[in-house]
């Protein structure tokens, strides 16, 4: 049995990552980090014409026909490349029709997605959590109340909302829609908060039984861009130890800097393979993606902010400054902590899903 990814994935996450060394090195993501919105129109323009807009839209309607491990090792990619931008809502609202919309309403939207025309985003978290259990707003033919933490929505055409009852419901910004900007930690992807005052809506009819597969497939997501942040943190505290000195050596000759090391990446390592499970399992394994996918979160996350907290401590003084790279891999760590749930959540979750009580 080969659990290995195919050529044509490895030669995809390859190609996106060169496309990064050439569109988004690291001079250019602090940048957009300090920028006022964290959005680069033409890298966007960039990314769809590499078909990345539309990887698991189906070939019909303009998509690559892809599946979940593909899109999650452009995660990958992105992730070590700490790249901002609005494809992880994007990508969640392409799904969100996909799974749950009727066929005019994927013929209306997913084209228009996949091409970039329309920039998607996903609207969940409310004051009592992000899963579909915690959603109040009732949708009918509008949709009023307050979601909070929405990726990059005063750039986004189209909403997908969390309704009541575990729903989903199409917004289109332009109508009915006030954007609240959040100032949140990681500027590499830019959060607001929205209130829908009677905003007109179309409700998914499949919503209440694929909201559940869309927050999985976001799991999924954050835990392969915390994957490919903490190898990138792992590689950039090599180099750093390798050629900062003290007492005339180079600090990954001491004992505790090569223990410290090594132990990160005993760490980091396997979560990449988890993370390739959990989006194969979404794909082809549904008894167990649900569980796997809230385990893969919980843990891969958790392993992306240890692996930032030792890195800001073996950059010494430096790390905690604005001028060092690490700071903001952090703090797009904390980001992937929290979006759709601590891992606190996730693990209480599949507790349950195991029926362990």
């Amino acid at each position: 049995m080969d659990f290995d990814i195919s050529e044509e994935q490895q030669l995809l996450l390859e190609t996106v990552r060169q496309w990064i060394d050439n569109e988004c090195p690291l001079t250019r993501v602090r940048e957009l980090f300090d920028g006022e919105t964290g959005h680069d129109a033409q890298l966007w323009k960039s990314l769809v014409e590499m078909g990345l807009g539309g990887t698991v839209i189906p070939e019909q309607h303009g998509g690559a026909g892809l599946e979940l491990l593909d899109l999650a090792l452009v995660g990958e990619a992105l992730g070590g490349g700490a790249v901002p931008g609005p494809i992880l809502g994007h990508s969640l609202a392409g799904l969100a029709v996909l799974l749950a919309g009727s066929d005019a309403q994927k013929e209306a939207w997913l084209p228009r997605l996949a091409s970039g025309e329309v920039l998607g985003t996903v609207a969940f978290a409310e004051e009592n959590g992000w899963q579909p259990e915690d959603w109040t707003l009732a949708a009918d033919a509008t949709v009023s109340g307050t979601k909070n933490h929405v990726l990059f929505a005063s750039l986004a055409d189209l909403i997908v909302v969390g309704t009541a009852g575990g729903g989903l419901a199409l917004v289109e910004r332009a109508h009915g829609v006030k954007a609240e900007p959040v100032d949140g930690a990681d500027r590499t992807r830019r959060l607001e908060r929205l209130r829908f005052e009677g905003a007109p809506c179309e409700v998914l009819p499949g919503g209440a039984g694929a909201s559940g597969r869309v927050r999985d497939a976001g799991l999924v997501l954050l835990s392969a861009d915390a994957y490919g942040g903490a190898a990138r943190l792992l590689e950039m505290t090599v180099d750093y130890a390798k050629t900062r000195e003290q007492f005339g050596v180079p600090i990954g000759q001491f004992q505790g800097i090569k223990h410290t090391l090594a132990n990160v990446a005993i760490r980091v390592d396997p979560a990449r393979f988890l993370c390739w499970y959990a989006a194969h399992a979404w794909d082809h394994v549904p008894a167990e993606s649900e569980r796997t996918a809230a385990l893969t979160k919980a843990h891969a996350t958790s392993v992306f902010v240890q692996a930032a907290r030792d890195a800001v401590e073996l950059h010494g003084g430096y790390g905690f400054t604005w001028e060092c790279d690490v700071q903001i891999f952090f703090k797009r760590a904390m980001f992937d902590r929290a979006f759709l749930g601590a891992p606190s959540v996730h693990r209480e979750r599949a507790t349950a899903l195991a029926d362990w009580s």
